[in-house]
C-alpha cells in the first residue's frame, strides 16, 4: 500500500475503524495456516500463469514477493483481519498494485477453506502416526505377556481370569478403529475447495483440478457452494480425535486402577510425586490423558452446534471453527504418545496378577462352562456355581473350592459332580492360569489363539504403516511439484 492509499488489500479505508476491528481479526490465531497460506497463494499464482490470466513476469514477481513474506515470517505480517488479507496485503506492499493480481479468480471464502484443509491434513496423519505408534507399544507387550495371568473385570468387579495380552490387545483393536476413523476423515478432508470463489464460482477460464494436483489434494470439492461452505470435514476430523481420546481415556483409567491396586508400577517418566507427601507416586501423564478426553469431546461438540444452524454459504462463524480443532489435534497426538509410552515402560507385576486373578471365584463361569459340557444344562450348572460361589473364598486352594462345588452340586441337583465331570477336571477349571488356556475360541485370552491375534495385529499395522507412507509421500511429491513450478516462474 502507498502512504495515499492506506488501509488492508480488502478493506482500504473502508470499514477500517471502530470498536469491532479487533473483534473481526483472527491474524493471531492464523499462525496455524500461515504455511498453509503461502501454499495456496503459490499454487493459485502458478495456475493464473498456466492459464493466461496473469502475465509470468507478474507471476513471478508475485511469487517472489511471497519468498520474502515467508522468511520474514506470520510476526512481520502487517495488520490485518486474517493471514489471507495480511499477506497479500504484504506482496502489494513489495511490489505494488500488481501484487493484488494474486487474488484473480479467487474469494477469501474459498481460500480460508482450501487452507483450512491443508492444514488439518498434517494433524490427521500426525495422529494417525501416533496411534500406529501406539498399537506396536501395545503388541510388543502383549508379547511378551501372552502367558501373564491377570484379572478381568466387569463393572470393575473381578469377572474371569485373562492374560495381560489379551487385555492390552483389546486396546490395540480399539486404536486400529481409531486409525481407521482417522485416515477416513483424512480422505474426505483431502478435496480442495480452491476455485469455487466466494461460493457461485468465477467467469475466469481457471483449472481447479491443477490447484488440486499441485496441493496435493485427491481432486476437489466440485459443488463451488458446497466448496466454500462446507466444514462437515472439520466435525468428522473433531469426532474422530474425541473417539481416539476416549480410547485413551479408558486405557489411562485402567492403568490408573492397576496402579492403585499394585499390580502394575509405571515409570518414573510417566508418575509424579506430591510437593507435600514425598512417598507418593502419583500417575499424573495418565490422568492428564484421561482429562485431554473431556477437551477433545468437548471440542467435537462445540464444532456442531457451531454448524448446525448456519445457511449456505460462508458465514463469519465459520472463522471458529478450525483453530481450536489444531489445537486438540495437538493434544490428542500428545496423548495418545503419552498412553503408549506409559504401556510400554511399564512393570506388570506378575506375582501381584497371578494372585489377582482367581480373587472373588473368578473362575466360576469356567466351571458352568465344564459342567455344561459334561451334558448338565447350562442354567442348572450357573445355580450350582451360584450357590457355591457362597461358600468358596479366595484362600481355597483348587481342590478345596472344587470340594465345596460337589457339596452345592448335591444340593441342588440330589447328584454328585461325578455324575457329569470329574473332581480333578473341576480343580484344573478353577486355577486361573487353566482356566484362561481353556478359552481357546477365536479373539479369547488362551496362548495359542493370542498368537493369531498378535499376528493379526501386526498385519494390521503394517498396512496402516504403508498406507500412512503413501500419503506423507504424496504430500511430498506434491510439494515438490509445487516449488519446481514456482522456481520456474520466479
Amino acid at each position: 500500500m502507498t502512504d495515499d492509499d492506506p488501509g488492508t488489500a480488502v478493506r482500504r479505508d473502508r470499514f477500517s475503524g471502530g470498536p469491532a476491528r479487533e473483534f473481526l481479526s483472527s491474524l493471531a490465531a492464523d499462525a496455524a495456516i500461515f504455511e498453509a497460506d503461502l501454499a495456496v497463494d503459490r499454487a493459485h499464482t502458478v495456475m493464473l500463469a498456466e492459464q493466461g490470466i496473469v502475465d509470468d513476469a507478474v507471476a513471478g514477481e508475485i511469487l517472489g514477493a511471497l519468498a520474502d513474506v515467508e522468511a520474514a515470517g506470520h510476526g512481520a505480517l502487517p495488520d490485518g483481519e486474517d493471514v489471507h488479507e495480511a499477506i497479500e496485503t504484504a506482496v502489494i506492499d513489495r511490489i505494488g498494485p500488481d501484487g493484488g493480481r494474486m487474488h484473480t479468480a479467487r474469494s477469501r471464502n474459498d481460500e480460508v477453506a482450501t487452507c483450512v484443509r491443508y492444514r488439518l491434513r498434517e494433524d490427521l496423519l500426525d495422529a494417525v502416526e501416533a496411534t500406529v505408534a501406539a498399537r506396536e507399544a501395545l503388541v510388543d507387550v502383549a508379547d511378551e505377556h501372552a502367558e501373564t495371568v491377570m484379572p478381568g473385570y466387569t463393572h470393575l468387579q473381578p469377572a474371569q481370569p485373562t492374560t495381560v495380552a489379551h487385555y492390552l490387545l483389546s486396546y490395540e483393536g480399539g486404536l486400529a478403529r481409531d486409525t481407521e476413523r482417522l485416515l477416513d476423515a483424512y480422505d474426505r478432508a483431502n478435496r480442495s475447495p480452491l476455485g469455487a470463489a466466494a461460493f457461485a464460482g468465477t467467469p475466469f477460464d481457471v483449472d481447479r483440478d491443477r490447484t488440486a494436483e499441485l496441493l496435493g489434494f485427491d481432486g476437489t470439492v466440485r459443488n463451488s457452494m458446497d466448496a466454500a461452505s462446507a466444514r462437515d470435514f472439520l466435525a468428522e476430523s473433531a469426532s474422530a480425535l474425541a473417539t481416539l481420546a476416549t480410547t485413551l481415556s479408558g486405557l489411562a483409567e485402567d492403568l490408573i486402577v492397576f496402579s492403585n491396586k499394585g499390580v502394575v508400577e509405571l515409570a518414573d517418566a510417566y508418575s509424579s510425586t506430591s510437593s507435600i507427601m514425598p512417598q507418593k507416586k502419583n500417575p499424573d501423564t495418565l490422568e492428564l490423558t484421561r482429562g485431554v478426553a473431556g477437551d477433545a469431546i468437548g471440542e467435537a461438540t462445540g464444532t456442531l452446534s457451531l454448524l448446525k444452524g448456519l445457511p449456505r454459504a460462508y458465514n463469519r462463524d465459520l472463522q471458529r471453527a478450525h483453530a481450536s480443532v489444531f489445537e486438540i489435534a495437538g493434544d490428542v497426538r500428545e496423548a495418545t504418545e503419552v498412553a503408549a509410552g506409559a504401556v510400554a515402560t511399564a512393570d506388570w507385576d506378575e506375582a501381584a496378577l497371578a494372585a489377582a486373578a482367581g480373587e472373588g471365584f473368578s473362575t466360576a463361569t469356567g466351571v458352568a462352562d465344564l459342567l455344561a459340557m459334561g451334558g448338565m444344562p447350562f442354567r442348572t450348572a450357573h445355580e450350582i456355581v451360584a450357590a457355591a460361589a457362597e461358600a468358596v473364598e479366595d484362600r481355597d486352594s483348587p481342590d478345596a473350592a472344587a470340594a465345596k462345588v460337589d457339596e452345592a452340586a448335591r444340593k441342588v441337583t440330589g447328584e454328585p459332580l461325578s455324575a457329569y465331570v470329574s473332581r480333578e477336571d473341576v480343580a484344573s477349571a478353577l486355577d486361573p492360569a487353566e482356566s484362561v488356556a481353556s478359552r481357546d475360541s477365536p479373539g479369547g485370552p488362551a496362548p495359542e489363539a493370542v498368537a493369531d491375534e498378535l499376528a493379526a495385529a501386526e498385519d494390521g499395522i503394517e498396512a496402516d504403516d504403508a498406507a500412512l507412507a503413501a500419503e506423507r509421500d504424496a504430500l511430498a511429491a506434491a510439494s515438490e511439484a509445487l516449488d519446481a513450478e514456482v522456481e520456474r516462474h520466479v
